[in-house]
């Protein structure tokens, strides 16, 4: 590994001014999990390592009325150890639980996994069905970006020189709404979703209509895509396997999968397909409960 530098900002300010100093040689270091590995290999060559964990912010967990906040540092068993956001955010919680070992765990974050920005990433899915939105930290203030448009391409995102990923808020969760996220691996040994979907679906009061639906895919384009068709086709519409094909069939659609040692292109449509039906179904039954 090539030497680095290191700095551990203790406030947004200081860290928007170290990132600022270095004029793009600088990486944001949370977890580390996924950076690290990449100086290791080369990917990426820093002249200097940003520790922005010890920034109050970034470290904010907060459930509230209002919805949800998630510090951009804040490790995926915090997440999935919350019992109530866990129950509120399921496929949020989805996500945490199967991003790498327990160990990885303890260290990744949610918002390090969204700015790694690989197309088949655990997280971003679930992000873009429960409508979360990143705040961003730079030289010209905080903006706020919707996570279906904060990836731009495999390993790219909208974050520009001086910037960095402060935290991701939730809107509250409405009453009889529900949400899952699930993927396919070839195997354990081969920890990177083939196709991964993320599904929120909110219910009438009844459980037989949707009111409203949200699908996020990964793994099939260069990007992970919000597949707006989707829930237009569940909104207003009744619970049943014929509407849930439809929407289904909108994620297809919408897949622009390549061939690859994991699966070929005519397999990830077919996953796309099957897991689509399957994670809207599994969030239907969390929001009649």
């Amino acid at each position: 590994m090539r030497d680095f530098e290191y700095e551990a900002p203790a406030s947004i300010a200081e860290a928007v001014q170290v990132l600022g100093r270095h004029n793009g040689a600088a990486r944001p270091l949370a977890g580390g999990t996924d950076l690290i590995d990449q100086i290791r290999v080369g990917r990426h060559q820093p002249g200097v390592v940003v520790d922005i964990k010890k920034i109050p912010e970034l470290n904010v967990l907060e459930l509230s009325a209002a919805g949800l906040r998630l510090g951009a540092a804040v490790p995926c068993y915090k997440v999935y150890g919350d019992p109530k956001i866990s129950a509120a955010y399921a496929a949020l919680a989805d996500s945490a639980q199967i991003i790498g070992g327990i160990q990885i765990q303890s260290r990744a974050s949610i918002g390090g996994n969204l700015c790694n920005s690989g197309p088949a990433a655990d997280s971003t899915p679930s992000l873009i069905a429960l409508e979360a939105i990143a705040v961003i930290a730079g030289p010209a203030g905080k903006r706020e970006v919707a996570v279906e448009n904060f990836c731009t391409g495999p390993g790219k995102n909208v974050l520009q020189p001086g910037e960095f990923l402060v935290e991701l808020k939730f809107p509250a969760r409405p009453p009889h709404s529900g949400s899952h996220y699930r993927r396919f691996i070839p195997r354990n040994e081969m920890d990177i979703a083939v196709v991964g979907v993320g599904a929120s679906v909110v219910l009438d009061e009844k459980g037989e209509k949707f009111v409203s639906a949200r699908i996020g895919l990964g793994a099939v384009g260069p990007i992970p895509y919000f597949v707006q068709e989707a829930g237009q086709r569940l909104a207003g519409q009744p619970v049943s396997e014929a509407t849930i094909e439809k929407a289904a069939q909108a994620a297809r659609d919408m897949a622009r999968p390549i061939d690859d040692m994991r699966g070929t292109k005519e397999f990830r449509l077919h996953v796309t397909g099957v897991l689509t039906r399957r994670v809207i179904e599994e969030a239907v039954k969390r929001a009649r409960q």
